[in-house]
């Protein structure tokens, strides 16, 4: 039997009765308020019932989640409360995996995330940029200054991913295609579900129409990953097999330009020799669609309305991208170029820590879990390592809700603790395609700023916590086209 001491967290849903537990649940701009007062009253962490089945331990302060985040992967277990919603359509995937199943697909995923694999995705996000400019000069040009910057940005990463991915160019910032509609519609359903408690139950939600919606977007999206994984796995066979990993990999770059992530799924192989199936590439696949266009798309949106609201700030990001790009004959960014973008980044990086794309990640532990002041958390435990809890901790980041890029510069970072700002979590099961994520969002903001001037209303943002973050209504920006700087 636990001490007393020792269940401390799980008594401490007894001291916070005076706030409504609902609103805990509640995905609005008031849900994440609430998690301000939690923050302010606990500081490092609190427990409380969800209803009468679940108890969870919430953590907002970097030392309570850094020994939680770095524990072995091999008694990490992911919530299916929080992520079980996920499976039908992502599979035994790294996302949803456990145990040596999850540590196998790591170990096999991680060298397609390797420098060399990524610099050569630079001239994608350069394109897809390109054309998403290009639309908005029309549409400036016709009078529609006024964007909705998730809508907008959501179909430039789709774009970008789907060059990364499959190879394959959807032309869907331009035109519409059953296989975005449907990525967007089991994103959507996934929020639906989650707010309707008895859809929780497969039993049920399998009988409903919204769950009837879901299977058909299902099909759509896996027939269409399960078409190009066979594709392209019968294009592997039919060509002659180098004897080691690396010459096969140097004959694909050699025959196309860019080694998509496809190809490195089935090329991979981990310590027996063995690959993965179809059906795993697949799954991954799929998962890297699910988790690079919505995530990317929030950042990089909260990054344009942040400017957007410090024009100084914006001012300065867009000098820096100008002298960077001067005396050049094209505007592209290359990879080199990503570490000479100081101030933009720690734009960027000061974004990502008032506006997480991603508010909170789940685990269960296999064992007891020990955190500071002598308390342990009982296996089993449902905890809720809230990002946005510990970004908007006035312990860690004085005058959280204050937008200030100055945090990020080098001397004032130090002595700031490793796990004060994790914007893609941390640890073993940290995410996979951060790299891939920021390169990215350098390149997008770097070349929309230099191309736009962005402005926005009067009225107050409310912001909208679900699958990651966005806001009511969307978030609406003015746009002001810019001519080429002079040289």
């Amino acid at each position: 039997m636990l001490l007393a001491g020792e269940t401390w967290l799980l008594m401490c849903c007894m001291l916070h009765l005076s706030i409504p537990v609902n609103v805990y649940m509640r995905s609005t701009e008031e849900g994440l308020q609430a998690v301000d007062r939690l923050v302010r009253t606990y500081k490092h962490s609190c427990s409380w019932f969800l209803g009468p089945f679940y108890s969870l331990v919430r953590l907002f302060h970097p030392d309570y989640v850094k020994p939680l985040l770095l524990a072995s992967a091999s008694i990490t277990v992911k919530d299916e409360l929080f992520y079980g919603f996920l499976r039908p359509w992502l599979g035994q995937s790294i996302l949803l995996s456990n145990g040596e199943e999850w540590s196998r697909r790591r170990r096999l995923l991680t060298p397609a995330f390797h420098f060399d694999i990524l610099r050569n995705y630079i001239k994608i996000f350069n394109h897809s940029s390109d054309v998403m400019h290009a639309k908005w000069r029309r549409l400036v040009a016709n009078g529609e200054s006024c964007l909705d910057m998730f809508s907008q940005i959501s179909m430039l990463t789709l774009d970008s991913l789907l060059k990364c991915t499959f190879s394959y160019n959807s032309n869907c910032q331009e035109n519409s295609s059953e296989y975005i509609a449907a990525i967007l519609e089991l994103s959507n359903l996934i929020i639906d579900r989650r707010g309707r408690i008895l859809h929780h139950w497969d039993w049920w939600y399998w009988r409903t129409p919204e769950g009837r919606r879901f299977k058909r977007a299902c099909d759509i999206v896996h027939g269409f990953t399960r078409t190009v994984v066979q594709e392209r796995r019968e294009q592997l066979l039919h060509r002659r097999e180098p004897e080691s990993h690396t010459e096969k990999r140097d004959e694909e770059e050699k025959k196309k330009k860019v080694v998509d992530f496809i190809d490195l799924l089935l090329l991979s192989k981990d310590e027996e020799g063995q690959g993965l199936s179809d059906e795993d590439v697949k799954a991954e696949a799929d998962t890297f669609m699910f988790a690079g266009h919505d995530t990317t798309a929030s950042g990089i949106s909260w990054v344009l309305y942040n400017l957007s609201q410090n024009q100084d700030y914006q001012d300065r990001c867009r000098a820096e991208v100008n002298d960077l790009l001067q005396d050049r004959q094209t505007e592209d960014i290359e990879w080199d170029d990503l570490n000479n973008l100081p101030f933009t980044t720690m734009c960027i990086k000061e974004s990502l820590r008032l506006h997480s794309p991603v508010s909170a990640v789940t685990r269960r532990y296999t064992e007891d879990m020990n955190v500071p002041g002598g308390r342990v958390i009982p296996k089993g435990s449902i905890c809720l390592l809230s990002i946005y809890g510990i970004h908007h901790n006035p312990e860690v980041w004085p005058d959280p809700d204050v937008y200030n890029p100055m945090r990020f510069d080098p001397e004032n970072s130090k002595g700031r603790s490793s796990h004060a700002f994790i914007p893609f979590s941390s640890g073993p099961r940290n995410c996979i395609g951060q790299k891939f994520a920021m390169a990215e969002m350098r390149v997008v903001v770097a070349l929309t700023l230099r191309r736009f001037r962005l402005t926005s209303g009067p009225e107050k943002v409310r912001r909208l916590p679900q699958v990651v973050l966005g806001a009511e209504g969307g978030l609406q920006l003015q746009l002001e086209t810019l001519d080429p700087p002079q040289e």
